[in-house]
């Protein structure tokens, strides 16, 4: 697709969106919706942030693990268009392959009771107990206990039962047993709604819908264009300057990481100290790493599932999952049910990572670590499709390292901060005039509806504030 660059831009706009995540797409085009001007910049040449695609050989990957709840639906349908909402479809064959247990499940509240009841031989009533108490959570609710201590209540001493609860959750937003019990439990009983869906068509089509209706709404977009600066004079927004180039706004949303915006953007001098004092406990979540394989053309797969959430460690620990060595890892794989017309196979094998372990590696051995990642990675899926090296034309890894450059997230992190970060991310325009911030923060709010959700809302404000 062709955008415009920061060039052809105008002067002055109502908005500049700093970043094309999911938030800032959707605050962008909540905004223009609104009747205001808005310019949409991003530093790399797609759109789409951890929610992008790139080609290789004739493949198409999605960059990263995609599955969301039934809330999606909804969402898209109220805050985009009927057409991204349709094709929405569910996945009906999520796979947990460990030492503990093999199953396989759609996700869902009533095969999830099923499973807890009958298979793992837990009373009802304390099944139908957990569902209430993690369906009845909200932001406002004790932050005081732990999701260990949630799974003690309700499951004590059942490694097995938490490791079904926790593992998935901790690939969807990086969250682990030390977390607030309340943001596993919105995360988790979004998710047990109705099942987990992905978007039919992959992550090419949805973008290439999403800038259809950015477009139709009158939203400027430049990419390869970095956001350097935002200038702020007596506690206010005055503008932007990318790649060089001033543009003049009075409201900023900035798409890129809490930390980022404050740090580099923003600058720390541009906030109050007790703003600042704010920042102190907010951590950065972890990263992730992908292996990328593409199945040959006109060799097939047969369909083993959709997820597997594969392990071979004896029980679940967040240290464990990552580990640069470790042996847990979730596999998507793309049939060409996945990406209608396009008939050609894909796995993405994810796996929970630390920036630090792969930041300060020399090139030689940093590049030999990519290579025994993706040897695991195959050795790992040999247990279900046993020809899978004679099936793949391209073997590409991503690193934290991969995702700190195309995203320029601090550290690389694949899922914003911990729950700390929502506060801070929701106080920013207090303490600047002007200033917005979206994106993966709390862990609430990471992933695609969270991404999406966290959107309105800050549109909402944004819009509020602009019309003040």
């Amino acid at each position: 697709m062709p955008y415009k660059s920061i060039e052809n831009a105008a002067d002055k706009y109502d908005v500049v969106v700093i970043g094309s995540g999911l938030g800032g797409l959707t605050t962008a085009n909540r905004l223009a919706n609104a009747g205001h001007r808005v310019l949409l910049t991003e530093h790399h040449h797609r759109l789409g942030g951890l929610a992008t695609w790139f080609k290789r050989r004739g493949h198409i990957f999605d960059i990263s693990l995609h599955g969301f709840p039934h809330g999606m639906i909804k969402t898209c349908r109220k805050y985009w268009n009927r057409a991204i909402m349709d094709s929405i479809v569910q996945l009906n064959n999520i796979v947990f392959d460990n030492p503990q247990f093999t199953i396989r499940t759609t996700f869902d509240k009533v095969d999830f009771t099923s499973i807890l009841t009958n298979r793992f031989k837990v009373a009802r009533a304390s099944v139908d107990d957990f569902f209430n108490t993690v369906a009845g959570m909200n932001f406002y609710d004790d932050r005081t206990m732990t999701t260990r201590e949630l799974f003690e209540q309700f499951f004590p001493g059942r490694s097995d039962v938490h490791r079904l609860l926790m593992e998935p959750i901790s690939y969807a937003n990086g969250s682990n047993f030390n977390d607030p019990a309340i943001t596993y439990g919105i995360v988790f009983s979004n998710f047990m709604n109705k099942g987990v869906f992905t978007f039919s068509g992959g992550t090419d089509k949805l973008i290439e819908m999403m800038v259809e209706e950015l477009e139709k709404n009158g939203v400027t977009i430049c990419t390869n264009s970095r956001a350097e600066r935002i200038v702020i004079d007596q506690g206010r927004v005055r503008g932007v300057e990318i790649d060089g180039r001033f543009i003049e706004t009075a409201c900023v949303v900035s798409n890129a990481g809490i930390l980022n915006t404050i740090d580099d953007l923003a600058g720390r001098a541009s906030f109050s100290a007790e703003f600042l004092e704010k920042i102190k406990p907010v951590q950065v979540n972890n990263s992730s790493c992908q292996v990328y394989m593409g199945i040959r053309e006109g060799e097939r797969l047969n369909d083993i599932g959709d997820l597997l959430f594969t392990s071979t460690a004896p029980a679940y620990d967040v240290d464990e999952m990552l580990d640069m060595e470790t042996r847990s890892r979730t596999f998507s794989l793309y049939y060409p049910k996945t990406r209608p017309g396009h008939d050609r196979y894909t796995v993405v094998a994810s796996m929970n990572a630390r920036y630090d372990d792969w930041a300060g590696l020399p090139e030689e051995r940093y590049q030999k670590e990519k290579e025994k990642m993706i040897e695991r990675s195959l050795v790992d899926l040999e247990r279900y499709i046993p020809d899978i090296r004679q099936k793949c034309d391209w073997l590409e890894a991503a690193t934290p390292k991969t995702f700190q450059r195309y995203t320029l997230h601090t550290k690389g992190t694949s899922f914003g901060t911990k729950f700390e970060g929502l506060e801070v991310s929701r106080s920013l325009f207090n303490d600047v005039k002007g200033l917005f911030h979206v994106g993966s923060v709390g862990i609430i709010m990471s992933g695609w509806l969270g991404a999406i959700n966290y959107g309105v809302i800050v549109a909402n404000d944004a819009d509020a504030y602009l019309r003040s």
